[in-house]
């Protein structure tokens, strides 16, 4: 797998079914080790151990219905209320940050109307405030902290 551009960290891999498997500790369960996963998991580890994002409030492949199709986003940082606080969209380390992956991550924030947006191969990390009262987005130049 690639060097990411995340802190390293001490993940858990397993080899089963003639594939790898790396322990998911939001979904307690070990899941298929693919480019993406490998980056979702370096993310999540950022988020909680670096950033101080509380655990129980991380959903990883969250559902939710936008013009009556079923998506799962990768991640999704809940507020202490239980409203989507943050989006955030992983890619492969190999796979540029496009327009298309920035317009998947703002389709799933249409139904979520979290604050920010995260875009993520691991390499490159793309953030965005969203004002919803002007449909603006401002680019941040990092990752919020979680607000106390």
């Amino acid at each position: 797998m690639h060097k990411l551009n995340l802190p390293a960290y001490a993940y858990r891999l397993k080899k089963a079914d003639g594939k790898v498997w790396i322990f998911d500790g939001i979904r307690k369960k070990y899941v298929v080790l693919t480019p993406e996963e490998w980056v979702r998991q370096h993310l999540i580890n950022y988020l909680i151990n670096h950033k101080r994002y509380p655990r129980g409030l991380i959903r990883v492949e969250a559902g939710l219905t936008f013009n009556s199709i079923g998506k799962r986003t990768d991640v999704v940082v809940l507020d202490r209320e239980g409203k989507a606080w943050m989006v955030v969209e992983c890619k492969a380390a190999d796979r540029p940050i496009s327009q298309e992956v920035s317009f998947q991550a703002a389709v799933y924030n249409a139904s979520l109307k979290a604050p920010f947006i995260l875009i993520t191969n691991g390499m490159n990390h793309y953030c965005f405030e969203v004002d919803f009262s002007d449909d603006g987005i401002r680019t941040r130049s990092e990752i919020p902290d979680y607000p106390k």
